[in-house]
């Protein structure tokens, strides 16, 4: 299976998408290294070959249409990730947490089923392949403090506060 990869400039560093045939995002983060991104894609969809592309389409107008302030463009890419059941329900859950409305870890877990699961949701966000798409920057700890992020505490930050939540 090949898969496809562009990376295109953001107001925060590189950011590269590597997608399926279908255009499904498989993974993308802030990083110009698809080696970066690799090996986050579950061995079920790890394409075995990977080609570079100026253009990913609705893929690639979402990331820069979301950076310069169309929050809800990113919101009907489609993406494709697996996981047990518990992980990919969080990462259904996360694509409907609403940009400027971040969730606490433990409204993370409590909004995919599982209340006590406060690990769980942690790990849903540190095992989340597609950044961005699936937004995991819009959790964080009680009290309102970052937590981690991939992709460095500078870049959830400045995506809490594009977003319009404090960060």
């Amino acid at each position: 299976m090949t898969s496809y990869h562009c990376t295109v400039d953001t107001p925060i560093g590189p950011f590269t998408a590597v997608v399926d045939a279908d255009g499904a995002v498989l993974a993308s983060g802030w990083t110009p290294d698809t080696d970066a991104l690799l090996p986050v894609i579950h061995p079920s969809l790890r394409p075995d070959a990977l080609a570079a592309r100026t253009d990913l389409g609705a893929v690639t107008r979402a990331v820069t249409d979301y950076h310069a302030g169309d929050l809800r463009c990113i919101d009907s890419i489609p993406v494709k990730q697996h996981s047990g059941p518990f992980l990919e329900n969080a990462w259904d859950v996360l694509r409907k947490v609403p940009a400027g409305e971040p969730v606490t870890y433990t409204e993370f877990a409590a909004l995919s089923g599982r209340p006590a699961a406060i690990r769980g949701a942690a790990s849903a966000c540190a095992r989340n392949a597609a950044a961005l798409f699936v937004p995991c920057h819009r959790v964080v700890r009680v009290g309102g403090s970052l937590g981690g992020f991939r992709w460095g505490l500078p870049v959830k930050r400045w995506l809490l506060s594009h977003e319009g939540s404090a960060g």
